[in-house]
Order: C-alpha cells, then sequence, then structure tokens
C-alpha cells in the first residue's frame, strides 16, 4: 500500500526523523524513498551557485542522517517553487505518501507566508504526512483515526490497519465524535462498539487484521475534539481524512475557500501535538 515515499527536505530534520521512525514499520521498511529538497531561482548566478551547493548539503546530510539501503533511496535537487515541486515529484515517481515538515501555521498565515505544506496538501490527492517544528516524534505504536461513515474515513482506516499489521503491541485508536458546533465538550469515553455501527464494522475489520482496537466517543467541535483526544490519549500518529470536493476542473488550483474557510483537516494540522496523515479522497 505504501511502496514509493517522497521525502521533502529543507534542513531542519523533522522530515527526517519523521521517517526514520516510520521505516521501522515493519509494513513500509521495503518502500523506495526519493528525497527531495528544491532551490529557489535568485536574482544572480553567484547566489544561486551557493544554494545549489547548500542545496546539495542538505541532501547528503538527510541520506547520511536516514542510513537507507542505497537501493531503496534516491535525491533529487531541483530548482523551482517548492509547492509545485513538490507535488511535480511526486506524480514522477507515483509517490504513495509525502513526508514533509510543517511550521504549523494558521490559514492566513499560510497564504501570505506562501506555506508549502499547506499548499501542496491543497493540490495534492496522495496521502500526506505533516509532522511540526514544535513536536516530539515518537515510536509508532498507537495510532487513532477519526472515524465515521464517510470514505475518507474508511481509507484511513484502511491505511492504519496497513501500518499497525505487523507492529508488535501496536494498537487502533476509534474515535468518533458527535457535533456540537456550540463548543460544549463532552468528557472522552471508552465504549464497547456494540451499539455503534460505525465503530461495530471498524472494530471487526481490525479483528480481521489481528489489529487490537479501542474506541473512544466525544462530543464538541470536530476539529478541537480530535486535538484533544489525541493529545489525552497520547497519540503517536493521527490518520485524518479530507473529502476533495473541488470539481474536476479545480483540481490544479488551490482551494482558496479551504484555505481562509473552516477546514477540519486545517484545524487538526495546526493543532494536533503528534504527527498528522492527512489522506484526501476523493468525493
Amino acid at each position: 500500500m505504501i511502496k514509493k515515499i517522497l521525502l521533502a527536505v529543507s534542513g531542519l530534520g523533522h522530515a527526517e526523523e519523521m521517517l526514520k521512525t516510520l521505516r521501522e514499520i515493519p509494513s513500509i521498511e521495503s518502500a523506495k524513498v526519493t528525497i527531495l529538497h528544491v532551490v529557489q531561482a535568485q536574482n544572480t548566478a553567484a547566489t544561486m551557485t551557493t544554494k545549489w551547493e547548500n542545496g546539495g548539503k542538505i541532501l547528503a546530510n538527510a541520506i547520511q542522517t536516514l542510513n537507507l539501503d542505497p537501493s531503496q533511496v534516491s535525491s533529487i535537487l531541483r530548482e523551482g517553487d517548492p509547492k509545485d515541486v513538490v507535488c511535480q515529484v511526486a506524480d514522477e515517481i507515483d509517490a504513495d505518501l509525502i513526508v514533509m515538515g510543517s511550521r504549523g501555521l494558521k490559514r492566513l498565515q499560510s497564504i501570505l507566508s506562501n506555506s508549502v505544506s499547506q499548499y501542496v496538501f491543497q493540490l495534492s490527492s496522495r496521502p500526506m504526512l505533516l509532522v511540526k517544528d514544535d513536536i516530539y516524534v515518537k515510536r509508532i505504536k498507537r495510532i487513532m483515526v477519526a472515524i465515521d461513515n464517510s470514505d475518507s474515513a474508511k481509507n484511513c482506516l484502511k491505511l492504519a490497519l496497513f501500518l499497525l499489521r505487523d507492529i508488535q503491541g501496536g494498537e487502533l485508536i476509534l474515535a468518533n465524535v458527535a457535533t456540537d458546533l456550540g463548543g460544549k465538550k463532552s468528557e472522552i469515553t471508552e465504549v464497547s462498539s456494540d451499539k455503534n455501527p460505525v465503530l461495530a464494522a471498524a472494530v471487526a475489520e481490525a479483528k480481521s487484521q489481528g489489529v487490537q482496537s479501542r474506541c473512544y466517543i466525544s462530543s464538541g467541535k470536530p476539529g478541537e475534539e480530535i486535538c484533544r483526544l489525541a493529545e489525552e490519549l497520547n497519540i503517536d500518529l493521527l490518520l485524518l481524512g479530507s473529502p476533495d470536493r473541488r470539481p474536476s476542473i479545480a483540481k490544479s488550483f488551490v482551494d482558496i475557500d479551504r484555505l481562509i474557510g473552516s477546514s477540519l483537516s486545517d484545524y487538526v494540522r495546526v493543532n494536533a501535538t503528534c504527527p498528522v496523515l492527512l489522506a484526501r479522497t476523493i468525493a
């Protein structure tokens, strides 16, 4: 399910640390990795030469840090606008997963500062794993899926089970949030799946693949509740589906409404205290 990973590096090391942790997961330890660094155009040839040299060093350091089998890793140094180049290379190699660092900027800040990770998620339909600068990357054992009856949530469930199936002691946390836009929060409650059809189907699927699972429910504003659950349950990796509702003609353009509007995935991307894997599903 994940055979090709695109790792976009900036030299800060956060994305590299995330990939090292991912590579400990048996189901993707044999995945091929392409490491990408993008050099933006400069005003002078001398400055451009320096940027190319620094870019080469960033790639070399990333390769050394990851310590991968040479047959499983390749590197690309390319000039251009990072957000465009990341999407282009992901398409070129047919990446199953994009891994990037993120500054965790809010929506308007993302637009004004030309946030690469935010724009890549808007422009790409590929799963994308974001790791913010201010979080600690832990060994992955507890994966949480925000579960409901949507296709995007079901897609996340499949991906979570793919990751967990060979992790010794791994645990799937299924979180079902009842929406209360008034912001009234309930207690986080562990429940049996018996009386909840959505949870019951997910638990049955997990059991069929030999994955241990636990179910939790709460109510409140969905984005806030998902982040609260992830923090209080000490989650190592959060999976969240994000349907792409744009018409086909607009797939190559940034979804401005999502950038400046109320987007669940955007809220979680900014506020979650663990790495977030966003899986876009075409609606």
